[in-house]
């Protein structure tokens, strides 16, 4: 059994109370907002004990505390909870900027307790399947790695927050990139961005509205990174993986395909079962990943957001 506090509750933080509620051997102990309206919300809809107060959350019985709170909050609430003793999982990105998020590995180092970042896509059986594939040998030598992301609008319908279209804080590249950025050097090696070009629209407090950015994995495959929002068509996340004797698609997020020679892509729907994050929690596995990954992730985005 662990026990974890939830501070933050906007969408993520709502999605992981879901997703907790599937779980066994997991406990909510309380969750804390600055919005009591929405805490209210919550309470009503899930039944979740409440916290008044942030200090409430840090000195309860929890074995973690999970921020699910916008991205500038993040060193700050993380340096608390580690010096309260607490276990630490964060949303994504790790912070605001890399000065930050070494404050967070500085503060969960010192206090010697668990980090660990929420990375979905970790403990995907699609993932799994896919990255069995890249390295098993069955698409041949990897000749290049691909990201291509295009919204419609942005911050998306269902994700109408200021501070997720903000230059600071905001974007798709930190909201988005991460995930993959995060695969890519999980399972292919260390990530060097080269050369990249983005566009920012004329308001000084907007977020980003085009990428261009290419580099290599590992040292030696190509990278290849482009995202547009505005743009006229449906959302599309297309994540792909070129190899002499085929290609790997994570197309979405969830739907797998692979393609060979001559051939049309077939999608794949048979994967085995893995272990997902809360069971990876509760044996402290080296498949979380701690805030140190997450502050190379952190770095790459950096090197992105700038003009």
């Amino acid at each position: 059994m662990i026990s974890i506090g939830i501070i933050g509750a906007g969408i993520v933080g709502e999605r992981i109370i879901k997703q907790i509620q599937q779980e066994d051997g997991v406990e909510i102990v309380a969750v804390f907002d600055e919005n009591s309206e929405r805490l209210q919300k919550l309470k009503q809809t899930y039944g979740v004990p409440l916290a008044s107060s942030l200090d409430e959350i840090l000195y309860s019985k929890a074995d973690w505390v999970y921020i699910g709170t916008p991205p500038a909050s993040h060193a700050a609430i993380a340096k608390k909870a580690a010096d309260a003793g607490l276990n630490v999982l964060s949303e994504k990105p790790l912070a605001h900027n890399a000065q930050a998020g070494e404050q967070m590995v500085e503060a969960v180092t010192e206090n010697r307790v668990s980090s660990a970042m929420h990375f979905p896509l970790m403990y995907s059986p699609v993932v799994h399947e896919m990255a069995k594939r890249a390295k098993n040998g069955s698409i041949g030598d990897v000749v290049r790695i691909e990201l291509q992301t295009f919204f419609p609008e942005w911050p998306r319908a269902w994700q109408q927050t200021p501070w997720i279209g903000s230059r600071l804080e905001g974007g798709f590249i930190r909201e988005v990139f991460p995930h993959y950025l995060q695969l890519i050097q999980r399972i292919f090696g260390d990530i060097s961005l080269k050369d990249h070009q983005i566009s920012y629209p004329e308001q000084p407090e907007l977020c980003e509205t085009g990428l261009l950015a290419h580099g290599l994995v590992n040292g030696k495959t190509p990278l290849l990174l482009t995202g547009l929002s505005g743009v006229a068509q449906q959302e599309l996340l297309q994540f792909k993986v070129y190899g002499t004797k085929g290609v790997l698609t994570l197309e979405n997020w969830s739907q797998l395909y692979v393609a060979e020679k001559q051939q049309e892509r077939i999608q794949l729907t048979d994967f085995e079962k893995v272990p997902g994050l809360f069971e990876e929690m509760k044996a402290m596995s080296t498949a979380l990943v701690p805030f140190e990954e997450g502050l190379a992730i952190q770095r790459y985005i950096d090197q992105l957001v700038k003009n």
